[in-house]
Formats: structure tokens, C-alpha cells, sequence
């Protein structure tokens, strides 16, 4: 309830992130339907409805993306000060969180039902009554429990990863309690330190050539260190040094590369069907480019540090220091959201150096690819908003000290560029290498 609540009680545009989960949801819950149509109309084609089966994760993993990237950006399920005291900890915080992803992605689950059964014919009343009946076997009765087990996958899989993601992390400094006494302390090998002793009040005693402490002081009690309030758990701090998944992406990425040249060479190996019915090589070429975005989501806050050391290079001045110091600050919260846009935009053109222009593509396959594109991008955009929240008070601290307007948007711009400059050649030169071992089968 209270958290029906808080998604009644938000902001627009936290409204609209949430509906933008549930269209999202609504999207690949209709694919996973689609595929239970298909295996209806074909129950003697169990592989190919399993292979279009297998082809519903790349959507899924993308819906689950958005969803957590959303989650993270909630304003509503932030820990704050006085919230633990109504019994609003982290845990609770991340389980309302939890909640509210399930409800959105639930809604777009429901929404996908809906459509699914009108273009079957089993409801009536809306245009298109019927449009996909013979593909979507409208003959057959519709396995209600098969139809939600699909429609729960995207509910339970993203709220699983926004608890995960979200969940409380203990980032205070795990040290032995010490206790303070009158005259000194007990440090944390259990032996006393007569630091105090020694200065002040001058009970340095010397009995029999050794030295002693004043044995008449009473026993401190045990007490331990103040403890600081654990940061935000769903901003995470931004690296100050160099992210180390650079080296592994460049790795994996050109393990991808080989893979796919590898496959390329067996041509006795059969055909891999595609979404919209593109045959294309052998299934080590889809590890290839499996293996080629997994190196570019891995190197991509590595690049974006890079960016930001390249900004502040060769003598630079206030707009430059400024828009690399930020790049590097927030190196991890948009370089992983880049690389995976550059991933998707790579498979997507290389995808379209294979088909045919002559040749029409798919609905479905139309579908899937909007999905992925749409939730990647909206993904890169949240992280966006989120590095905004994230920076707002060093903002201010700018604008108070009198820096005009007019530099934080330059600086904003260039950064926009240099990012651009950096990653727009790169995912071009991937797609072409990507693209290559099947253009020349």
C-alpha cells in the first residue's frame, strides 16, 4: 500500500519513467506471447519456437535494464535522515522499490494480455479484431497457465534485480571497538595505550628499572567509535581513479572479433535463423557478437575516463578542466550505459548490412529491435538524470561562487562532444568488423 502510494504521490517525470518501464514490459511480454502463438500454430516445429524463444532474451535484458536504471533514479525510495526512525530503513527502501518495478513492469504484462487476446479475436469491440488470428492460432484455446508463466518473466526478473541492485550495502569502515579510559585507551590488540599517561598527567612511574602505568585508574568502559550514516546505496561513489574493466573489454572484444572470424571459416557449419528470417553463418558468429557487446559494455566507463583525461590534456582551461573532471567523476555511471548503447547501435547496423533492402522485415522483428534500441537509449538518458542528481550540490557550490550559466552548458556541450567524437567512430569500425564475416559468405 505504501508504495501504491508513493507511485500516486511522485512527479511527472518520475510518472513518466514509470510508464515508459511499463510500455517496455507490455513490449516483450507480447513477444513472449507471439512465440507461444507461434508454437500453438506449430507444434511440430519445437525448435524453431524455442529458437524464437531464445531470440525474447535480448529484449528482456534490455526491459530489465531500463527497469533498474529507473529504480535507481526513484526520488521517492532514497534513504534520507529521519526515515529509519519510522521504520523507513534501506531495506524497506529497496523493498518498496522492488514493489513499485513490479507493479509498473505487471501493468505493461497485463496491457500485452489485452492486446494479445484482441488480435487473437477473443475480444471484440476494438479495430483489428482478429488481424493475427491464423498466426496466432485462434483455433487452438489459449494455455492460460503457459500465457502467464510467460507474463510473469519480465515482473519477477526486474524486481529480483532492482532488490539486488539496490539492496543495503554495509560501506562503513569495519574496525575493532576501541575504548577510552582515563588515562589512555585500549587499542584493538586488547592492550592498553598509556598515550595519555605520559604528558599530562605525568604517571610515568619507574619501579625496579621498568616502567608502569598507573595501576589505580579505573577500567573504561567499553565504547565504540561514533558511526557515520551509511551514503545512498543507490548512488553509487563515483571512481576517482582509473575503472579497471578497460583492459578486460578491449579483451573480450577482440575475442568477439576472432570468434566471428573463426566461425566464418567453417562453411560446412549450418545456418543460424535470425529474427526475420535472415539465415546468416554459423552460431559461433552470435557468440562473436555476443562476446563483441559484452567488450564494449565493459570498456565503456574506461573510455569515458579516457574522454575526460583527453579534455584536460595539453595546458587546459576552466571550461576543459571542468567538463573532463566531471567525465571522470561519473566515468562508471554513464560509461556503462554508453557501451551498451554503442553495442546495440553496432549490432543494429551490422544487422542491416545483411538484410536485403529489397526484402521486407518482420513486425515482430521490427518490434524486438525498437524495443532494445528504445530501452538502451532511455537507459543512457536516466543515467543522465541520474549523474544530474548526482552532481547537483557541486552545481550550486559553482553557481554561488559566480560561475555564469552560459560555462556549465558549454561545459555540458563538450562534454556531449567529446563523447561523441570518441564512441561514434569506434561503433561504426566494430559494426563494419562485426558485419564482415557474414557480408562475405
Amino acid at each position: 500500500m505504501l508504495a501504491l502510494r508513493l507511485t500516486r504521490g511522485s512527479h511527472p517525470a518520475v510518472q513518466l519513467r514509470r510508464l515508459l518501464v511499463a510500455v517496455a514490459s507490455a513490449g516483450t511480454g507480447f513477444l513472449l506471447l507471439c512465440t507461444l502463438g507461434y508454437a500453438m500454430s506449430h507444434p511440430d516445429s519445437a525448435a524453431a519456437a524455442a529458437l524464437r524463444l531464445a531470440w525474447c532474451a535480448t529484449p528482456l535484458a534490455a526491459t530489465v535494464y531500463f527497469a533498474v536504471a529507473v529504480a535507481r533514479t526513484d526520488p521517492a525510495t532514497k534513504p534520507r535522515p529521519g526515515l529509519s526512525a519510522i521504520g523507513l530503513g534501506p531495506g524497506r527502501l529497496m523493498a518498496i522499490s522492488a514493489t513499485t518495478t513490479a507493479l509498473a513492469c505487471t501493468l505493461g504484462s497485463m496491457l500485452a494480455l489485452l492486446f494479445f487476446l484482441h488480435l487473437r479475436g477473443d475480444l471484440t469491440g476494438m479495430p483489428f479484431d482478429g488481424a493475427a488470428a491464423e498466426f496466432l492460432a485462434s483455433d487452438t484455446p489459449l494455455p492460460l497457465p503457459a500465457a502467464l508463466t510467460l507474463l510473469a518473466i519480465v515482473p519477477v526478473t526486474a524486481s529480483v534485480a532492482v532488490a539486488f541492485t539496490l539492496r543495503p550495502k554495509d560501506t562503513s569502515p569495519k574496525s575493532t571497538p576501541r575504548s577510552y579510559g582515563r588515562f589512555g585507551a585500549y587499542g584493538k590488540s586488547g592492550t592498553r595505550e598509556t598515550f595519555g599517561a605520559y604528558g599530562r598527567f605525568g604517571a610515568h612511574l619507574r619501579t625496579g628499572g621498568r616502567t608502569a602505568a598507573v595501576e589505580d585508574a579505573p577500567t573504561p568502559a567499553p565504547d565504540t567509535e561514533p558511526t557515520t550514516p551509511d551514503p545512498d546505496p543507490t548512488r553509487p561513489p563515483a571512481p576517482r581513479e582509473v575503472p579497471k574493466g578497460l583492459p578486460w573489454g578491449v579483451a573480450v572484444l577482440a575475442a568477439g572479433l576472432a570468434v566471428e572470424a573463426y566461425a566464418n571459416r567453417a562453411a560446412d557449419t549450418d545456418g543460424l535463423s535470425m529474427p526475420g528470417g535472415h539465415v546468416g553463418g554459423p552460431a559461433g558468429v552470435l557468440a562473436g557478437w555476443v562476446l563483441t557487446a559484452l567488450g564494449l559494455a565493459l570498456a565503456g566507463p574506461g573510455l569515458t575516463h579516457l574522454c575526460g583525461r583527453l579534455l584536460q590534456a595539453v595546458r587546459p582551461g576552466a571550461l576543459r578542466l571542468l567538463a573532463g573532471r566531471v567525465l571522470m567523476e561519473e566515468a562508471t555511471r554513464i560509461g556503462r550505459p554508453l557501451g551498451v548503447v554503442c553495442a546495440v547501435a553496432s549490432g543494429a547496423y551490422a544487422m542491416t548490412a545483411l538484410y536485403d533492402t529489397d526484402a521486407a522485415v518482420g513486425p515482430l522483428t521490427t518490434l524486438g529491435t525498437l524495443l532494445v534500441t528504445g530501452c538502451t537509449v532511455a537507459t543512457l538518458l536516466t543515467a543522465a538524470v541520474e549523474a544530474r542528481q548526482a552532481r547537483a550540490d557541486t552545481t550550486a557550490a559553482l553557481v554561488r561562487l559566480g560561475a555564469p550559466a552560459t560555462v556549465l552548458r558549454s561545459a555540458a556541450a563538450l562534454r556531449a562532444g567529446a563523447l561523441l567524437a570518441l564512441f561514434v567512430p569506434l561503433t561504426v569500425v566494430i559494426a563494419e568488423l562485426a558485419a564482415l564475416p557474414l557480408a562475405h559468405r
